[in-house]
C-alpha cells in the first residue's frame, strides 16, 4: 500500500510508543513496512534529483558512482565490487579518537581483544608464521584491509604480516585516522608493501597535521587517499581546506554514507532518517551530501577519483561477495543492523515538511484509524 505522509506518521508514533520487544501483528507489519517504503522511495527520487546535475557521473556495473580519472578509482573498491570482496584482517581493539559517527560509540573500552600475537582472519585466530599454511590451503582474495579499530596504536606489528601478502601477490588498503601517522611509520609501511592507505579526515574534522600526513604518505604509497562518512561537519570543513587537501597529491576520496546501528544512533537523534533495502539506517542527507560533494569535484575537475560509497553500493558489494563464495541466487549478508526497527527514529522525518511522498493513497479497510488491525 502506498500509505499516506499522515497516517505513516500516526501508526509510526504508536509503534514507537509500544514496548521494544512487542512484536507487531501482521497487518500492523504491513503498515510500517509500508511506512518505511514511502520513506525511502521518496528519499530516492531527492536522491535521484541531485545525481541528475553531476556532470560526468560514471557507474561500476551498476554497482557505484563516481566521477573523475577511471585510473584512480581505488584498487581496493574494486576488489569489494568485483572482486572477492573486502577481506578484513584485525588486529588492534583500541583506537585514538572518539568519533560520533563511529559504529562502536560508547563501547570503545568493551571492544574485546584479538588476543597477543594473534590475528583474526575470516573469523579463525592467527600467527604471522601460520600465514603461508594460509595461503598455501586457501584461494587468495583479491583483496584484504586492514582495520579494527586503529592499526596506527601498534603499526609495527604490521609490516611483517604485510610484507607476507605482498609477497603472495594480494592488493592490500589499510584504513587510518592519521593521528599517529609521521615519515617513519608511513615509510616503513611503503617498504613492507602496502598498497593504499585510506585516511578516516573526518575523525579529525580534517585536522591540519592529518593533511599534511595524506601528503607524506604520497611520497611512499602508491595510493593514498580519504574514507570517511559524509556528514554535514566533514562537508563543511573540507570545502573549506580543499585546496591544501587536494595538493596533498591523494588519488581518490570515498565519501561513505552514514549508517546508523544501536551504538551511534542517540548521537543523530532528530535526524531525518531511511532505511535502504530494509538494511542500513541512514540519515537522508548523507548520500544528499556526497551528490552534492561529486557535483563540486566533477563541475571543478579535481584530478582524484570521487566514489559515492553509498547504501546501494554496501547491497551490491554484499552480492558480489555472497556470489563468489557460491552462494544461492539472490543471497546476501546485507541487513538490518538492529534487533528491532527503531520506529522513533523515523518520527522526525514524517514530521518533516520537506520530505513528500512520491504517490498517497488512502488506507484500505481494515487498516484504517478504528479499525481492528490483526
Amino acid at each position: 500500500m502506498k500509505i499516506s505522509k499522515s497516517d505513516a506518521l500516526m501508526w509510526m508514533e504508536f509503534f514507537a510508543s509500544l514496548p521494544e520487544d512487542e512484536e507487531l501483528l501482521p497487518r500492523q507489519q504491513e503498515i510500517a513496512l509500508a511506512a518505511l517504503s514511502q520513506i525511502e522511495v521518496a528519499a530516492d527520487a531527492r536522491a535521484e534529483a541531485l545525481r541528475r546535475e553531476i556532470p560526468g557521473l560514471k557507474s561500476l556495473g551498476g554497482r557505484t558512482e563516481y566521477v573523475g580519472p577511471d585510473g584512480k578509482f581505488p584498487p581496493g573498491c574494486r576488489s569489494c565490487l568485483l572482486g572477492t570482496g573486502l577481506s578484513a584482517i584485525r588486529k588492534t581493539n583500541k583506537c585514538d579518537a572518539h568519533c560520533r559517527f563511529c559504529y562502536d560509540h560508547g563501547a570503545l573500552d568493551r571492544i574485546e581483544p584479538i588476543g597477543e600475537g594473534y590475528w583474526e582472519i575470516g573469523g579463525t585466530r592467527f600467527r604471522e608464521e601460520d600465514l603461508e599454511l594460509l595461503l598455501s590451503i586457501h584461494k587468495a582474495p583479491t583483496g584484504i584491509s586492514y582495520v579494527y579499530l586503529e592499526p596506527f596504536m601498534e603499526i609495527e606489528v604490521y609490516y611483517g604480516v604485510i610484507a607476507k601478502f605482498r609477497a603472495a601477490g594480494i592488493h592490500q588498503h589499510m584504513y587510518t585516522n592519521g593521528i599517529r601517522a609521521n615519515e617513519e611509520n608511513l615509510r616503513a609501511l611503503g617498504e613492507a608493501g602496502l598498497d593504499e592507505l585510506r585516511f578516516n579526515l573526518g575523525a579529525t574534522n580534517c585536522a591540519d597535521r592529518v593533511i599534511e600526513a595524506m601528503g607524506v604518505a604520497k611520497k611512499y604509497i602508491p595510493r593514498v587517499g580519504i574514507e570517511t562518512p559524509m556528514t554535514p561537519e566533514f562537508f563543511k570543513t573540507f570545502m573549506r581546506k580543499k585546496d591544501a587537501i587536494l595538493a596533498t597529491g591523494i588519488d581518490a576520496i570515498n565519501c561513505a554514507e552514514l549508517h546508523l546501528n544501536e551504538n551511534n544512533l542517540a548521537n543523530y537523534a532528530g535526524e531525518p532518517m531511511y532505511m535502504y533495502r530494509m538494511g542500513y539506517l541512514s540519515p537522508i542527507w548523507s548520500r544528499e551530501l556526497t551528490l552534492r560533494f561529486l557535483r563540486v569535484a566533477a563541475e571543478e575537475n579535481w584530478n582524484v577519483a570521487v566514489h559515492a560509497c553509498s547504501n546501494h553500493t554496501k547491497f551490491a558489494r554484499d552480492l558480489n561477495l555472497r556470489a563468489k563464495e557460491g552462494g544461492w541466487f539472490g543471497a546476501s549478508a546485507y541487513g538490518c543492523e538492529f534487533a528491532h526497527i527503531p520506529y522513533a527514529a523515523f518520527l522526525p522525518v514524517l514530521r518533516d515538511p520537506d520530505l513528500h511522498f512520491v504517490e498517497e493513497e488512502e488506507l484500505p479497510v481494515g487498516y484504517r484509524p478504528g479499525d481492528i488491525v490483526l
